[in-house]
């Protein structure tokens, strides 16, 4: 454990990018016609390539919470069957789901370090940041429920290094919540339009979309300057000029606000992984947008190291990487989560991209 710590360290040390610049994550919601809802999020990491895999973690399965310190917090028993991606370490679930419905997922929130990083006295009551997603779907089927254990709880950072966090916790109802730390105090914030990047806070990037009023889907009419000149729009979408195209945390929040909320809604939750997937193309960041000239890690094709789907009605994890686009999904309905075993495996078997090579007659 310690070692992948300081792994994450090292090499946002060795590349000169700092965790703001490194981390950037974007989140949407979508929900289809058969009563469908689909969560869906990238995960980016510029510094190095990330040893992420996928854990099925059966009920009955002991967890045990680590810290900083080195000692161990409190160790609690999965009440729920789950599926999950780690990152660096299998504990760390970063996205995931379990065989209620309910889904929750961590974003990096640098700058933001209110989480207490010192050991409290009482081990039984630490439970640290990194392992907040795992304890969430072990436990609980709705919101309220992690409301009401999560005050019983001391809430830490397990290493202040790589940054401080922020949660998204959604119910298959459509009910979402962003999780954030403030003074040590745990805050539950409404998501009425489901989408979450990372700094600054929540309340902070819903004030901002006011300064977007003036953005509307579609294209402009044509106008005249003095009734002598004619202005036309040069593309359709002209409706949207004026938003934002970097990749910066708020400009990501808003171009996703917009694109979920004006997407058409599909008929069934498969049609909206599918277009949640290529919205989420508008959020894949190529590799060296976020590094200085001549610095960008080897190995690593894209900062968005994965880009994930779950739908919640369903019951299925869909994803892809930065090494294989192919999108491959794990169906939790067909997990016996009473008899199954607790299993890890890589998200790629191999970092090869598949490419089809088609044949043609040539007589």
């Amino acid at each position: 454990m310690k070692r992948n710590i300081l792994i994450i360290a090292a090499a946002v040390a060795l590349w000169g990018v700092s965790a703001v610049d490194a981390s950037g994550c974007t989140g949407i919601s979508l929900s289809a016609k058969d009563g469908s809802r689909v969560v869906a999020r990238t995960v980016d990491w510029a510094a190095e390539p990330m040893e992420s895999g996928l854990v099925v973690v059966p009920r009955g399965h002991w967890h045990r919470v680590y810290t900083s310190s080195g000692n161990y917090g409190f160790e609690f028993k999965s009440h729920y069957g789950y599926v999950g991606i780690y990152a660096e370490y299998e504990p760390f679930i970063i996205e995931g789901i379990n065989e209620s419905g309910l889904s929750a997922g961590l974003f990096f929130y640098p700058g933001h370090e209110d989480l207490l990083c010192e050991e409290p006295k009482d081990s039984e009551r630490t439970l640290t940041d990194m392992q907040f997603v795992s304890w969430v779907l072990a436990n609980f089927s709705n919101i309220e429920q992690v409301k009401k254990a999560l005050k019983e709880l001391d809430l830490v950072s397990l290493d202040h290094r790589i940054g401080s966090v922020h949660w998204r916790i959604a119910e298959p109802s459509g009910r979402m919540v962003v999780v954030e730390v403030v003074d040590g105090v745990p805050f539950f914030y409404e998501n009425p339009i489901g989408v979450l990047t990372n700094s600054p806070d929540f309340p902070w990037h819903l004030k901002n979309m006011s300064n977007y009023i003036n953005i509307a889907p579609g294209t402009l009419p044509d106008t005249f300057l003095n009734n002598k000149f004619r202005l036309q729009s040069l593309g359709h979408g002209s409706g949207m000029l004026g938003l934002p195209g970097d990749f910066t945390s708020p400009s990501r929040f808003v171009q996703a606000a917009f694109f979920s909320s004006t997407a058409p809604m599909t008929n069934t939750g498969a049609d909206a992984v599918m277009q949640a997937f290529h919205i989420l193309n508008q959020f894949d960041i190529p590799i060296g947008a976020q590094h200085p000239e001549g610095v960008a890690p080897d190995g690593l094709p894209s900062a968005t190291q994965f880009t994930v789907a779950i739908d919640q009605k369903s019951m299925k994890l869909y994803y892809r990487t930065a090494w294989n686009s192919n999108i491959r999904c794990v169906e939790l309905k067909g997990i016996d989560f009473k008899k199954c075993k607790y299993q890890v495996r890589p998200l790629d078997k191999s970092r090869v991209q598949p490419v089809e090579i088609l044949k043609w007659h040539t007589s």
